[in-house]
């Protein structure tokens, strides 16, 4: 092959969206990078086999709002950018629960009082939590 064709063709593959993270790593990454932005007490839920509607929730707490925009907006750019964008979202106007529905991964980023208002860790109480620091799931 010419060098002129080497270069295209790494060009053209450069171009192609990263392939897509399967819902657990999916979440696994949305949990670290609400830990890196320095949200509290990130949690992600495991609904496969309990919830028709997504298969894991990341649950985390914001310390302002502005914090919570910031980190929202760089979860729905980020994951746009690696091939998974987001379908939905709420809650940027007002910060106090941001929602981020990935359809198979939805993330909900909360101040501490709707958190503990809304409780989602005892509304799914039966569901797995997975070890994300880690990188591994248990699934």
């Amino acid at each position: 092959m010419s060098e002129t064709q080497d270069n295209s063709i790494e060009q053209a593959a450069s171009k192609q969206p990263a392939q897509e993270l399967d819902a657990c790593e999916l979440a696994i990454k949305l949990a670290n990078l609400a830990h890196d932005r320095r949200c509290e007490q990130v949690v992600v839920l495991d609904l496969r086999g309990l919830s028709p509607i997504t298969d894991f929730f990341v649950v985390c707490t914001g310390t302002s709002d502005r914090q919570m925009r910031a980190t929202g907006e760089e979860m729905m750019v980020e994951c746009k950018r690696d091939g998974d964008p987001p379908y939905g979202h709420a809650g940027l106007d007002s910060a106090s629960w941001v929602l981020i529905d990935f359809v198979n991964v939805v993330v909900h980023i909360f101040t501490p009082e709707h958190r503990a208002y809304y409780d989602l860790e005892l509304l799914w109480g039966d569901a797995p939590r997975i070890e994300w620091q880690q990188g591994q799931s248990q699934t």
